[in-house]
């Protein structure tokens, strides 16, 4: 059998893998492994470059750091001192709880970069209020699922991190590249918030007293410095991204064990586990990435799709709408982690042909696949806030349709108004692509 006949072996395995429903991770090293059985090659060399890539780049080290970061974040009662803060800041306004949602999701995710730990961590705590006040419960579970998909476009970023070592973008200016389109996100969603506050006539939630809001603004302070100190810690140079995940897993564990004394040695055991089954998971995503750049580059693939695609279009606008809409409609049933190590490696040498910028290219496809954890049928964040809450998730399907607009709004904005993600690079850091 030739080498097209291997690609196509490959292929329909990874197919059977998603209709076999078998872990992601194995299911791709299940198809790789076919590649090199029905091809003859050996697989000595690959796993070499794989070995190779875990050993020298540094930037994977971070992963893990931010992986144990998270976990200690959500695992006591941090999530309750965000949750305070931001009543008090956004909750006297018509459909308060809603803001609130949004505005701790945007804290949260300084602390995190993980949008499934922001929903199974924020989320119950959040949509029982506003179950409690009497939004509808879809309403609630929509709201919690969208905005919890700022996790990773505000830094710190897990994806972020994976994308960086993908294509050699700078983490530092991919962090910084996210502020403005995660707190773009936090306010196009809160707009829709107020509009539907009003139509279905949400309440106002009880005004917090000053005083009560100062002491919810002091307890908040340890969480809300996260992203502060990492990220004038990575642009004044004194850490490396590497070196800021493990300041990270530091000052999480120092705030939640010292500063809100909310992490007990059970805990505490119970985030390690989560941090290595994580960790051993991405670890497993990594080498497959590795290991199927490989594939694609013996075979040909980008070159061939690059081809087809120039030969469609000369004009990167068009690119974009092309690889949006396919990422889109890939969200819709396939896993990000997937999205991103398997078409990732396809998409830069072409991005890269057009001559796009790899920060703000980075920013678009991570956006994208956020969208996707929140789409019909299979995003993952509809069936946490469904299993969480309670609720059917027909009724979170119902109402999760005009949040998804409005983040295709902020997609389309991000990706044709480049500035939005490289304005603070390039005014900050000297950042020049």
């Amino acid at each position: 059998m030739d080498i097209s006949t291997a690609l196509l072996i490959f292929l329909l395995m990874f197919v059977l893998i998603f209709v076999l429903r078998m872990p992601i991770p194995m299911g791709m090293m299940t198809a790789c492994v076919f590649y090199f059985l029905v091809s003859g090659e050996s697989p000595k060399m690959v796993a070499q470059q794989t070995l190779k890539t875990f050993y020298t780049n540094y930037t994977i080290i971070a992963v893990p750091l931010f992986i144990f970061a998270a976990n200690v974040m959500n695992s006591g009662k941090v999530t309750e001192k965000v949750f305070g803060f931001a009543m008090g800041f956004v909750g006297r306004f018509k459909g308060g709880l809603g803001h609130v949602n949004v505005l701790a999701s945007l804290v949260f995710s300084g602390m995190t970069g993980s949008a499934i730990a922001d929903a199974s961590g924020l989320g119950k705590m959040e949509i029982d209020a506003m179950r409690a006040e009497g939004y509808d419960d879809g309403f609630s579970c929509a709201i919690t699922a969208a905005s919890a998909t700022i996790g990773p476009i505000f830094p710190p970023s897990i994806p972020m991190v994976i994308y960086s070592m993908l294509s050699g973008a700078s983490v530092g200016a991919l962090f910084m590249g996210g502020m403005v389109p995660g707190v773009l996100l936090a306010i196009a969603l809160m707009i829709y918030i107020f509009f539907i506050a009003h139509k279905r006539n949400y309440p106002i939630s009880e005004k917090v007293k000053l005083r009560a809001f100062l002491r919810y603004t002091f307890n908040a302070i340890p969480a809300i410095l996260t992203p502060v100190i990492l990220l004038v810690g990575i642009y004044t140079g004194v850490m490396t991204p590497t070196e800021a995940g493990a300041v990270a897993g530091l000052y999480a564990l120092i705030v939640a064990v010292f500063g809100y004394r909310v992490l007990k040695w059970e805990g505490f055991k119970q985030v390690l586990i989560d941090t290595v089954k994580a960790t051993g998971t991405t670890s497993i995503m990594i080498g497959a990435a590795t290991t199927i750049s490989y594939i694609v580059a013996k075979e040909q693939v980008a070159a061939t799709v690059a081809t087809w695609l120039t030969g469609f279009t000369d004009n990167k606008y068009v690119f974009f709408l092309i690889v949006n809409l396919a990422i889109l409609v890939l969200g819709m049933f396939i896993d990000t982690s997937v999205i991103q190590v398997v078409f990732i490696p396809i998409l830069l040498p072409i991005a890269k042909a057009f001559g796009i910028d790899l920060v703000h290219f980075g920013l678009v496809v991570i956006f994208n696949m956020m969208i996707g954890l929140s789409t019909p049928p299979f995003g993952m964040l509809l069936f946490i806030t469904s299993g969480i809450s309670g609720t059917p998730l027909k009724d979170v399907i119902k109402e999760i349709w005009l949040p998804l607009l409005t983040m295709l709004i902020v997609l389309g904005i991000i990706t044709y108004v480049p500035d939005v993600v490289l304005f603070l690079p390039r005014m900050l850091m000297g950042y020049a692509g």
